[in-house]
């Protein structure tokens, strides 16, 4: 790969990243905003399908084009042209046979899995929702292709424009369900509807950049050659395998939601819990899953902004180097995650009111957002191994952690209700942790990955955080509370303000090293903090 090619490569991951970021901040504000609208029981009815939905996307965004991509830029390293015959057609005959075929399982099985989710009135919706993985083989081959020729802005703006369409159409069925409009089940229909008209939206937006790009490279469409033949077991190999363990890789939080949707509220149901309390108990729950993800997302973005430094080849030519980016990364990982579980343990009650209206749940959701340190770590750590080479093997983690999350949800809900399903998050992300750990310690012998980190800094800047955050809350509180707008600043302030507080503090008692803090975005500001901290 020459030095342009390398710069483009690293330019669009980071456009990517920005993208990602943007769409899953998006995701979880107008989850709020829905829930706003339509209560806990809308909410509920949304979450209940967004699982399915979520995996159609993964599959369409991260999955299959990252496959397509290897086999693009494997086919275009050689010198060949892709052609319909050699290239496009077996593509689509193998991602369509395989959607054709996980559409039928969903469609058929879908009274199964209404009876699974505890309510009959689901079947229609599931069985709609099938509808959505036809798109997916299209979205993912022009995605693919694409990024296999190192352009990165069709997939990022697609994906921005299709996330767009999505929370528009969304927020505009609930806004019609508030107003009694439309009954409240109308809420899966628009997800549904709102999903594919945010697909067909990202296709119209790679079309247009695939044809204004069509004679840029040899990724255009040819006529193939006579005796071309297909290497079929290569296509199947890298597709499905390599492109669904990819997926998975993105899935983890997805996954936790996917076993809530079919253990939590027949669970409750089965133990004498009422139909309506139940949905309304599974709708606070889920409260808490925006705020795990955007918290998780910017925090594991952060970090992994210094991934694409690392290779397995990089390890061996530059591994000092290679040792350092992954260590920053773990470090600032394992700072914000614990940094932010901290800080929105104690502003909870607030958050929950400013976001939702009432305090209901709190002390659940306190349970649940201990999970953002799990979370953040494991996706940093399985992000570093994947980057080495093992792509198939976090997937089996994220896996395993998935079924832990299902036996912990049967045994903990019927003995603690909400509680049993928050513990039973935080035990299934702590075995994923335990398990990317151990790999990183098998693939990284010798390496100080957490002996490193300065865990005094640590305690010192989260005590001083916890005691200006409790020295607030004892002032303002009570003052701001019961109005929204007055919140919303006491809550924004006192969240910025925690969270500088925390990061002077670490940088003044020497958390990271100061080869570490180079390798971040903004480093002068933040070195002129580490410079001064000897005055302290």
């Amino acid at each position: 790969m020459s030095d342009n090619e390398t710069s483009r490569l690293i330019k669009g991951a980071l456009l990517l990243s920005i993208a990602g970021l943007i769409s899953k901040v998006f995701s979880a504000v107008y989850r709020i905003v829905l829930q706003n609208l339509t209560g806990d029981i809308g909410f509920y009815m949304y979450q209940q399908l967004y699982p399915l939905l979520g995996i159609a996307m993964m599959l369409a965004l991260y999955g299959f084009p990252s496959a397509i991509s290897s086999l693009t830029a494997t086919e275009i390293e050689k010198g060949k042209t892709l052609s319909w015959q050699g290239f496009y057609r077996p593509i689509l005959l193998i991602l369509g046979s395989f959607h054709i075929l996980l559409i039928a399982i969903i469609y058929f099985t879908a009274p199964l899995l209404a009876y699974l989710a505890g309510d009959a009135s689901f079947i229609g919706l599931y069985q709609l929702t099938a509808v959505l993985f036809l798109v997916v083989p299209v979205l993912a081959l022009f995605r693919g292709i694409q990024q296999g020729r190192y352009e990165m802005a069709p997939t990022a703006l697609s994906q921005i424009g299709e996330q767009f369409i999505r929370v528009g159409t969304i927020i505009a069925g609930a806004w019609l369900v508030s107003r009694g409009i439309f009954q409240i089940y109308a809420i899966g229909t628009a997800a549904v509807l709102a999903s594919l008209l945010g697909s067909f939206s990202a296709l119209a937006i790679l079309l247009f950049f695939y044809y204004k790009n069509r004679y840029a490279s040899h990724a255009v469409m040819q006529v193939s050659p006579r005796g071309e033949t297909v290497p079929w077991k290569k296509y199947i190999k890298t597709l499905l395998l390599f492109g669904i363990a990819a997926a998975m890789n993105h899935m983890t939080l997805l996954l936790m939601q996917l076993a809530d949707t079919f253990t939590f509220v027949p669970k409750l149901i089965a133990e004498g819990t009422g139909e309506i309390a139940a949905k309304e108990m599974k709708g606070v729950f889920d409260r808490g899953q925006p705020l795990i993800q955007v918290v998780t997302i910017i925090g594991s973005s952060i970090a992994l902004a210094i991934i694409p430094a690392i290779s397995y080849q990089k390890l061996k030519e530059q591994r000092k180097q290679v040792m350092n980016h992954i260590q920053t990364a773990l470090h600032i990982g394992i700072f914000i995650a614990i940094g932010a579980v901290i800080g929105l343990f104690i502003i909870f009650p607030e958050v929950n009111q400013l976001l939702y209206k009432n305090t209901q749940g709190t002390s659940v959701l306190r349970i649940l957002i201990v999970a953002i340190a799990m979370s953040t770590i494991s996706i940093i750590g399985a992000s570093i191994l994947q980057s080495l080479g093992m792509i198939v093997r976090t997937a089996v983690f994220i896996g395993i952690s998935f079924i832990v999350k299902v036996c912990s949800n049967l045994i903990l809900i019927p003995l603690f209700e909400m509680y049993g399903a928050s513990i039973a998050t935080v035990v299934s992300l702590s075995v994923l942790l335990f398990l990317v750990v151990m790999e990183l310690y098998r693939k990284l012998p010798n390496m100080p990955l957490f002996r490193s980190v300065s865990w005094k800094s640590l305690m010192m800047a989260s005590a001083a955080m916890v005691a200006y955050l409790l020295i607030m809350q004892g002032i303002f509180s009570a003052f701001v509370i019961e109005i929204r707008w007055l919140l919303f600043i006491y809550v924004l302030f006192i969240s910025a303000s925690g969270a500088v507080l925390f990061l002077f503090l670490l940088l003044k008692t020497g958390g990271l090293t100061e080869s570490q803090i180079r390798i971040l975005p903004k480093s002068a500001y933040l070195l002129r903090i580490y410079h001064g901290r000897k005055q302290l």
